[in-house]
């Protein structure tokens, strides 16, 4: 079979797959919740710059999800409260959900969840040169490592090994790290994405950054049982995932060139850029938006691409029409600068 056919073919499939998605929202077995109702939902999260936030601050998680509520008839608002009153105030306080949750059993038995929509993935920053191949918490011990004072770091942090040193914000976490006072700071991903790209010498020339997560909480919408149509809700919210990956909804909320996202159910993630002019090489890196199999292997160039609304087995087959420079592509300071100010 011939490589054109062989994408026709795909790019059918992943279409059909879309549209039939996109159907099951409409119709729903456990419920219709109908295109022209509006249902609005009081939610509740605590801040996890850049996932979650108070309105005008880096809350991507909240974005996303606000996005595909917007489509499917939902409006939302968000109360940001403290980590030890959150679990209390999602189960029995005045609120019917979350927009970015954890799972745990004693949620699950009151809550839905949605399908995982993106992931917190912690990852060890350090001075230049220092050793950052730690694969879990207990090989820090007697390590100075600085958090965020609030976020919710889980049961990883709870360990017998490095000591944690809380600051007010990331900024001040690298500030605590580029000064000396503690070995190690640990960030999202994201966040280090954003350092890396917008301060491309200063990150080359001064931070040793990990590769290895060591914490891992895929985000969840989570609705109440209780709440009128919640099962239609995440049910229509999960058939919003596939496509805001498509149309490129992830890549301008988040602000990223490449993801890398399962879109045509087959279980391996494949890559997405921010527009059809892809340039002349593939991505050096692309942002998974899960670390689950098939979603964190390194780009050899024999991955499947999906542009110009088909699917490549892999980058030789993409047409030159699209391996051109996007000369609308933002430019390199857009992110950090208005997300996070960082001193050096």
């Amino acid at each position: 079979m011939h490589v054109a056919s062989l994408v026709s073919i795909q790019s059918r499939r992943l279409w059909t797959c879309i549209f039939c998605v996109a159907l099951a929202g409409v119709t729903l077995a456990g419920g219709i919740l109908s295109a022209q109702t509006t249902t609005s939902l009081r939610l509740v999260s605590t801040a996890w710059p850049p996932f979650t936030n108070e309105s005008g601050q880096p809350r991507f998680a909240l974005d996303l999800v606000e996005a595909a509520f917007s489509r499917i008839g939902v409006t939302s608002t968000t109360a940001i409260v403290g980590a030890p009153a959150f679990t209390s105030s999602l189960l029995s306080g005045p609120f019917e959900g979350s927009a970015a949750a954890w799972k745990d059993p004693e949620r699950e038995r009151a809550l839905l969840y949605s399908q995982p929509y993106l992931e917190n993935r912690l990852i060890l920053v350090g001075r230049r040169g220092e050793d950052v191949s730690a694969a879990a918490m207990g090989a820090l011990n007697g390590k100075r490592i600085a958090i965020v004072e609030g976020y919710s770091y889980g049961d990883a942090i709870d360990v017998a090994g490095p000591t944690f040193v809380r600051t007010p914000r990331e900024e001040d976490s690298l500030s605590q790290l580029l000064g000396g006072a503690v070995d190690y700071t640990l960030m999202d991903e994201l966040v280090v994405r954003y350092i890396t790209s917008n301060y491309p010498k200063e990150s080359q020339a001064r931070l040793q950054i990990g590769t290895i997560p060591l914490i891992t909480r895929p985000l969840h919408l989570a609705i109440r049982r209780s709440v009128p149509d919640a099962e239609a809700i995440v049910k229509r919210f999960n058939t919003q995932i596939l496509t805001m990956m498509v149309d490129r909804t992830y890549h301008r909320l988040l602000q990223l060139d490449w993801i890398r996202g399962d879109i045509d159910g087959d279980g391996i993630a494949e890559y997405v850029p921010r527009s059809d002019r892809v340039g002349s090489a593939p991505p050096q890196q692309a942002y998974a938006i899960s670390s689950s199999p098939g979603t964190s292997k390194p780009n050899d160039g024999k991955s499947k691409f999906y542009v110009g609304g088909n699917m490549y087995s892999d980058w030789a087959t993409i047409p030159r029409t699209y391996k051109v420079p996007d000369a609308d592509a933002p430019d390199p300071g857009r992110a950090t600068a208005t997300l996070f100010t960082f001193k050096w």
